[in-house]
């Protein structure tokens, strides 16, 4: 990993953006219990306890955790394994997959980005291999992206394709939950996603800090696409930006839970009845740190706008419509070269009166 360097990193309560840094340490977001699904319950009733719930967190929170989610612990354990064998590689060998400008898969660590901001290193596949998507706001045509592999571990990539497997069928029935809960029929959001979805894994490596009041794992952000599931191990980290008063709260780890936060696109289409919320992760300055997230994203060719069935002359449009594609590339072409921009988000979209 990159040193860190003072001069460089300004401690997170002297930042220049200014933030809430008094934390809370308790589950906070809410639990959500999934064991209905597995029944003959009818759950896509907007009367239902269990859309209930799930709206109540969406609209307060933005965050939830999910129990006896369908996914097992014993894939979920595997690919943890898998991946603390390759991070645990030396350097050399995991940067033969790096990613690049041409293909932002594979392996990346913030010393050979010359980045420090993130405090991580992190190996990213989709969910399917191959995937289509642009791959530069300058050029849209979308281009066939192929998931790198290391040689070693020989096991990462049976456990990470299996995984990815299990977490996409979770994906679908929780999208089928949102759609109920916004009043909308439960296959509504589906299609957007069946067919050519950009849906991605990253398996993020968190070593421990040695200065962990400088840095940040992650800088505050929202996600871009659906939503995100995020499997973590029992070392915490994770804080979520609370929406009724804006103080970041620390989520207690339940490895056997996955949490689930809404993204930009869910926001859109809401039109704003679900938002997007801020999170972000804190380092340990002494124990190493494992969390997979499953970013579950639109086709690239999938224009996003506020849904019809949730505007009217009472509540019109708050977003003008963007391509998925166009707005997916412009954000990774600045996350991975660093530009000195403006990082396109909804808000640039958003409509004014």
């Amino acid at each position: 990993m990159a040193k860190i360097d003072p001069a460089y990193i300004q401690p997170i309560q002297h930042r220049p953006t200014p933030v809430n840094v008094i934390t809370q340490v308790h589950h906070g977001i809410p639990t959500i219990d999934l064991i209905s699904l597995s029944s003959s319950t009818n759950h896509h009733s907007k009367y239902s306890p269990l859309i209930t719930s799930i709206r109540d967190a969406c609209t307060n929170w933005g965050f939830f955790q999910v129990t006896n989610h369908g996914v097992p612990l014993n894939t979920l354990h595997n690919l943890n394994h898998a991946a603390l064998t390759f991070f645990s590689l030396p350097d050399d060998d995991k940067r033969k997959v790096s990613r690049d400008e041409t293909n932002p898969l594979g392996y990346y660590d913030s010393e050979h980005t010359k980045n420090v901001r993130d405090w991580k290193q992190v190996f990213d596949f989709t969910a399917k291999d191959p995937t289509l998507i642009p791959v530069s706001p300058d050029d849209l045509i979308p281009k066939q992206l192929i998931n790198r592999w290391p040689r070693f571990p020989p096991h990462l990539k049976e456990a990470a394709q299996t995984y990815a497997i299990e977490v996409e069928k979770l994906a679908f029935k929780l999208m089928e939950l949102i759609a109920v809960s916004l009043e909308l029929e439960p296959n509504r959001l589906n299609g957007f996603f069946e067919e050519d979805h950009t849906s991605f894994v990253r398996l993020n490596y968190y070593p421990p800090c040695p200065s962990p009041h400088l840095v940040l794992g992650v800088t505050r952000h929202k996600d871009a696409g659906g939503l995100t599931i995020l499997a973590q191990d029992d070392v915490g980290g994770l804080q979520v930006r609370r929406k009724s008063d804006g103080e970041w709260v620390s989520i207690k780890p339940d490895p056997a839970a996955l949490i689930i936060n809404i993204g930009d696109v869910i926001q859109v289409w809401s039109n704003d009845k679900y938002e997007s919320v801020e999170h972000r992760v804190v380092v340990n300055s002494h124990k190493e740190r494992i969390s997979i997230p499953f970013f579950f994203n639109p086709a690239h060719y999938v224009m996003i706008k506020p849904l019809e069935e949730l505007v009217d002359g009472h509540n019109p449009a708050k977003y003008r419509e963007y391509n998925y594609g166009a707005f997916y590339a412009t954000k990774r072409n600045s996350n991975l070269k660093k530009l000195n921009v403006d990082n396109l988000q909804i808000s640039h979209f958003k409509i004014t009166e």
